[in-house]
């Protein structure tokens, strides 16, 4: 055995053993995740005029419409025919009574009910009356033509006072009117007006205190008094209320541009576009028993289920759904939907960064074996790689790895970076980036300290990495492509790296990549030249000071044009911090002595540091794997919590919410000073701003999920989530 083996075996066993945590792990405690379902209408409701909502004692959900009263059936919206004396006729209004919850019906010339053995009925002037409220003790209000009335054990009384329009609702055994100009109490046998507003749109109650919603926001009288209680509330995602239902724990409210719900805490959930509903306008919510919400607009209905959830079951979730859908010769693929939404017309494409994307998949699998000791985890892991090494066989350059490959004329993106591969039934994708060096150290680094069980395995994964590295050193640090020339972005070279100043991140990432890509290369195969690559590099040329540099002084710098038309200097680049975090994983793990990395865990912490505010959990998991006490864990916690089941990317839009703080446009591109939960803004990897509040492609893709895979099981693997 060669003493170079030996070392390499050696290595091997010591990164077998995961990083021991630096605090008490968090407990993967069940928490409430909302999750859509949309309640289509049927073909007889569409286009129908929707009017009301309405839930009754046993959760039965049913919506008025001017074609009938509709239910909820299975998972549609249907003209209800469960009584067959009632299947063919529309009712002009229908209520839920006070108290019992039970369904009242308006017809043209009676009330009934099929409660109490179908007893409550009443009859009617034909035409008279058009809208309903029923009080806990059974009584009954009616309007409609400029008369109102009740309805006492079969008997109709007429009420005195103004005969205002307006909407009437019963709170317990009292009764008022709601018009935009003010509410009504019925005292007695008359209207008598308990608060003068302006703009009025929607009333509910929550126990002694009526919650008035208005064009501008809501506010909270008391019942009995009409004394103010609660403040006008306007910060709010949208002040034009058009409906109110309070819960025990906070109130939903509808608007023409989505629903939310705010807690007694004042925190908002904001649920808008097609992630969570059918369209924006809202016409009416409601709670049922069981808890979920249901929100109707316009044209459709949907149900926002609160699903009590581990993260472990959330990553069960998403393993399911990239192996049903998301699986592509081994990469993780995204899937196209031609149709807005509709999975079952939806096809596997490849992307600009495959690779990259890939080894997100094949290291979350490589921690899950790891951690768990799963065999399917272990075979998944190494089918991705089986696509990382055809990357470089599928193309006739030596050491040169390929974005991606399909099949001969079934190429999508980019159609112009393809090229014909020695295989006539094979295209491959070139152009390759620094990116997708950053996946392949990143995915080959984990799995060889993770999955790699046998000397085979181990030499396939040193075989890959050499191959590559070998590539890059022989072409003077770049990537050199079929036509003889650098790729754009692939480039380690001094002069390209050093041409920038410490205001640009380039020059400090592409010192950080090629350091740990060969300090990688050096600990998998034992050849010394790449040790002493890295330290020429670090020393004669400032690449260890290039990483040191701090994070803090990346900033606006003009006059840095590559090529003559890229500005290297006019923003922050998230997709840098991405490719920053990965390689640090590598760059901090295989650092061959430990005054280095004690050095890159201090470089890590400074680029942690500056990126906090995102509350990153992969950004965090990975400066916890260095030993760090202070890595915002219950920050970390909730991005996952919130990461929304629906990957599909949806058009979303949160620019017109009067909740958020506007910033300044500045240099990090952070437009609001609040970070919404994944769920209220566009879908997107870690390579993108979270604090781009407007964006998404109209639901004409689907990520896969392997986004929140990566940082749970790294979580899991460094011992910070149970």
């Amino acid at each position: 055995m060669t003493l170079t083996f030996t070392l390499i075996t050696l290595l091997a066993a010591a990164l077998a053993q995961p990083p021991s945590p630096q605090m008490q792990p968090a407990a993967d405690r069940p928490f409430r995740q909302a999750v859509a379902h949309q309640l289509p209408f049927s073909a007889e409701l569409v286009g129908a005029d929707v009017k009301r909502l309405l839930i009754d004692a046993d959760g039965v959900v049913y919506v008025l419409t001017d074609r009938g009263l509709a239910r909820v059936l299975g998972d549609r919206l249907v003209l209800d025919r469960s009584y067959r004396p009632l299947a063919g006729l529309r009712p002009r209004d229908a209520a839920v009574q006070e108290g019992t919850g039970h369904l009242y019906y308006l017809y043209d010339d009676r009330i009934l009910s099929n409660a109490r053995a179908g007893v409550p009925e009443g009859q009617l002037p034909p035409g008279a009356f058009d809208r309903l409220a029923v009080a806990a003790d059974g009584t009954v209000l009616v309007g409609g033509g400029g008369r109102t009335a009740v309805v006492r054990a079969g008997t109709l009384t007429e009420i005195g006072g103004p005969a205002e329009a307006g909407r009437l609702v019963a709170f317990r055994d009292r009764f008022f009117r709601i018009t935009s100009s003010g509410i009504d109490r019925l005292d007695g046998n008359r209207w008598a007006r308990v608060h003068d507003g302006q703009d009025i749109t929607a009333i509910a109650f929550r126990g002694d205190e009526a919650i008035v919603g208005t064009i501008d926001g809501y506010f909270g009288l008391d019942v009995a008094t009409a004394a103010a209680r609660t403040p006008r509330q306007r910060r709010l995602p949208v002040r034009h209320i058009t409906a109110l239902a309070p819960t025990a724990d906070g109130l939903w409210a509808g608007s023409p541009q989505g629903a939310f719900f705010q807690a007694t805490d004042g925190s908002v959930r904001y649920y808008a576009s097609r992630r969570w509903l059918a369209d924006d306008d809202v016409v009416d919510v409601g709670v049922a028993p069981a808890g979920d919400a249901y929100v109707l607009t316009r044209t459709g209905l949907s149900r926002i289920e609160f699903r009590m959830l581990t993260l472990a079951e959330k990553a069960r979730f998403y393993e399911q759904k990239i192996r049903d859908r998301h699986i592509r010769y081994g990469f993780i693929a995204e899937r196209r939907l031609p149709v807005a939404g509709d999975l079952t017309r939806s096809e596997m494409v490849d992307t600009d960064n495959d690779g990259l994307w890939t080894s997100y998949y094949l290291a979350s699998q490589a921690f899950r074996f790891a951690v768990t000791a799963d065999a399917g985890a272990r075979r998944h892991a190494w089918e991705a790689f089986e696509a990382f090494e055809r990357l470089l066989s599928v193309n006739p350059l030596d050491g040169f790895p390929s974005r991606t490959f399909e099949r001969t004329g079934f190429k999508f993106s980019d159609a112009d970076r393809w090229r014909p591969s020695p295989d006539p039934a094979w295209e491959w994708k070139g152009h390759t980036s620094s990116d997708e060096l950053v996946g392949h150290i990143f995915g080959a680094a984990v799995l060889y300290e993770t999955a790699a069980a046998t000397d085979t395995e181990r030499q396939r994964i040193a075989g890959f990495i050499d191959a590559i590295v070998s590539h890059i050193i022989r072409n003077n640090y770049y990537f050199v492509d079929a036509d003889g020339q650098p790729t754009l972005w692939a480039r380690w070279n001094p002069e390209y790296v050093n041409w920038y100043p410490q205001t640009i991140v380039d020059r400090r990432l592409n010192s950080a990549e090629i350091v740990a890509a060969l300090h990688l290369a050096h600990s998998l195969t034992g050849k010394t030249l790449y040790a002493s690559e890295a330290d020429r590099l670090m020393h004669e040329h400032g690449y260890l000071d290039n990483i040191m540099s701090s994070m803090a002084k990346i900033d606006h710098t003009e006059g840095y044009l590559f090529q003559g038309k890229y500005d290297m200097g006019d923003g922050w680049n998230h997709s840098d911090d991405q490719l920053a975090f990965l390689t640090y994983w590598v760059l901090h793990r295989f650092a061959p002595r430990e005054d280095l990395k004690r050095q890159f865990a201090a470089a890590i912490e400074d680029h942690w540091r500056v990126e906090r505010v995102e509350r990153n959990p992969l950004w965090s998991f990975v400066h916890a794997s260095t030993g760090a006490r202070e890595f915002d864990l219950d920050e970390a916690l909730w991005t996952l919590r919130e990461w929304p089941l629906d990957l599909i990317r949806w058009t979303v839009r949160n620019s017109h919410r009067q909740d958020l703080t506007p910033l300044p446009r500045n240099f990090r591109n952070q437009s609001i000073a609040e970070l919404l939960p994944p769920g209220e803004r566009p879908v997107m990897r870690w390579n993108a701003n979270p604090f781009t509040i407007d964006g998404g492609q109209g639901g004409h893709a689907e990520l896969a999920g392997d986004e929140f895979l990566l940082p749970y099981w790294m979580g899991r693997y460094v011992g910070v989530i149970e």
